[in-house]
């Protein structure tokens, strides 16, 4: 485990193993996430990093271990706890539905059996979208968007939940660089007004501008901890299973 003190933990991963059939994906990882700050789930493909949020949020069947958010263990966790924006390869960007719909359906879980969505979903739709950027856009449908701005209508889904936690599967992919400027800006204003960002990250590049802490993972817990503790010489041969030097000098250009 890490040497987080248990009032700053946001997230917590016991012992977690998932398999998909016979094969293990996650294998006995002890993870501990801090409530502040960007954190990191880095590693190669197929490193389990996607199947570690998806067992936080509940939509994978956990083999054995546990996980917990804010204390609260495994099962689904909606509403002001976690708001999921997920890979946009999964997502069905031809069906037809606008960007102030999309955004709108994030106020649902708040709502009572049968109460339809009113002026104050209305109301806190439009902040989503002011917040994101992407006021100007509620009337288009999301496939007329670009990759950069479907992440904008998805995260603003999410925050317009009003979570404590941000857990995004590989938010950058897809998207150019000015976009992901942009996207890194608003998640770094969510953390600095007190949400957990975890992301799910493939590139080494920008790890250390991005993150504040990192977990290093190819099915198993590699390294947890602050960039510079944990994304060492010997973690990262260690998790890609290359020479040091390259992955360094790969990471730097």
């Amino acid at each position: 485990m890490s040497e987080l003190d248990s009032h700053d933990v946001a997230i917590r991963c016991e012992n977690l193993t998932v398999t998909y059939g016979a094969e293990p994906v996650l294998w006995n990882v002890d993870a501990e996430i801090p409530r502040r700050g960007i954190t990191g789930i880095i590693g190669p493909n197929g490193a389990g990093k996607s199947t570690l949020i998806k067992s936080v949020l509940g939509i994978v069947p956990v083999t054995a271990g546990d996980t917990q958010v804010l204390g609260s263990h495994g099962g689904p966790l909606q509403g002001d706890t976690i708001g999921y924006v997920p890979q946009r390869s999964t997502v069905d960007w031809d069906f037809p539905t606008s960007v102030f719909d999309v955004v709108m359906m994030g106020t649902y879980g708040k709502l009572r059996w049968f109460q339809r969505p009113g002026k104050l979903q209305r109301d806190e739709t439009h902040r989503a979208l002011e917040f994101v950027g992407m006021e100007a856009f509620g009337k288009r449908q999301i496939s007329e968007l670009s990759g950069g701005q479907q992440q904008r209508v998805f995260l603003a889904r999410a925050f317009v939940q009003e979570p404590s936690v941000y857990l995004m599967d590989e938010p950058f992919a897809g998207v150019d660089a000015k976009s992901e400027s942009s996207l890194f800006e608003i998640l770094r204003k969510l953390s600095d007004e007190g949400a957990t960002v975890v992301m799910v990250h493939h590139d080494l590049i920008r790890a250390r501008d991005y993150f504040d802490y990192v977990l290093l993972l190819n099915r198993r817990l590699i390294a947890q901890g602050t960039t510079e503790d944990a994304l060492t010489p010997a973690n990262l041969e260690k998790c890609y299973g290359l020479e040091s030097d390259s992955i360094l000098i790969e990471a730097k250009h």
